[in-house]
């Protein structure tokens, strides 16, 4: 595939290119070419104490980048390739730059399932960092129209393939305790783990109190819209929009961004969200939407 081979050759030239995972889009550089990852970081105005994710093709490129211990490799076996990200610590010598990992003593590392990332780490022939392919702070991107719209020339090159199935970023976990919840739910875990709560200190991606947020007063919990909002809503609750009319969590985390880019877009000054239960996959959706509500 031409598009392919170009954003490969645009990998090795040091440049970012924009590319869907199965989970969100995601802005791509060379993990291991510090000016690339400035690009990265640079692009997306994203903090450089916010570490990012290292993608590679499989469990065996992983463990020459990290040290695994049993639970880690139980975890990489059940659900790599997928959306799952464990950090784990960087092993001496890995060619990782200190820019992908913020300085911290760990790494945080993915196998992904969809085959364009896929295709782009076998063509670049190395690891890619890859946090979301938007503005920092921004919705995330599930289609090649939100990178554009957020990113637009900072972005060279973006490989569209259509929207992202899982709809959220990925469950990241830390020996046993979820970081970030995601498309793999707690329940979905072999062993138990330490409760999710929002941590203070930044360890891995995605742990800003305000992310993944819209330009627009974001409220939540909402029966019926208030004058001027767009009502995204779930289940019974009907609005403008509807994350699940059938009440389904994973199709509502499907279109969870896809829904704020549109109520984003909208002439509203506001937006309302109906009620999300918390379960399962609820957890990881209502954690985004706090985030996006904070402010």
């Amino acid at each position: 595939m031409a598009a392919l081979a170009e954003a490969a050759t645009r990998i090795t030239r040091g440049e970012c290119v924009a590319v869907p995972t199965e989970t969100v889009y995601g802005l791509a550089a060379d993990a291991g070419n510090a000016d690339a990852v400035a690009g990265i970081y640079a692009a997306k105005g994203r903090p450089s104490f916010n570490p990012l994710i290292v993608h590679v093709a499989n469990l065996a490129a992983a463990e020459r980048l990290a040290m695994f211990d049993d639970d880690a490799r139980m975890l990489a076996t059940l659900f790599w390739p997928g959306p799952l990200t464990l950090v784990l610590p960087l092993r001496d010598g890995a060619p990782i730059t200190s820019l992908v990992t913020a300085g911290l003593t760990t790494v945080a590392i993915r196998v992904p399932r969809h085959r364009a990332m896929q295709g782009l780490i076998a063509a670049a022939g190395r690891p890619l960092a890859a946090p979301s392919a938007n503005a920092s702070n921004g919705i995330s991107p599930t289609r090649a129209s939100h990178v554009a719209a957020s990113l637009g020339s900072r972005v060279p090159l973006i490989l569209d393939d259509g929207a992202t199935e899982a709809g959220l970023e990925s469950t990241i976990i830390a020996g046993r305790t979820v970081l970030r919840p995601g498309p793999i739910t707690a329940a979905d875990l072999p062993f138990a783990t330490t409760p999710y709560i929002k941590e203070s200190a930044i360890t891995a991606p995605g742990q800003l109190a305000t992310h993944y947020a819209p330009r627009k007063p974001l409220r939540l919990d909402a029966a019926a819209a208030r004058p001027g909002e767009w009502l995204i809503g779930f289940g019974a609750i009907s609005g403008d929009d509807t994350l699940s009319a059938a009440g389904d969590l994973r199709e509502a985390a499907a279109r969870l961004f896809d829904a704020l880019h549109r109520a984003d877009a909208s002439d509203r000054t506001g937006i309302a969200v109906a009620p999300v239960p918390r379960d399962g996959l609820g957890e990881a959706i209502n954690d985004r939407l706090g985030r996006a509500a904070h402010r």
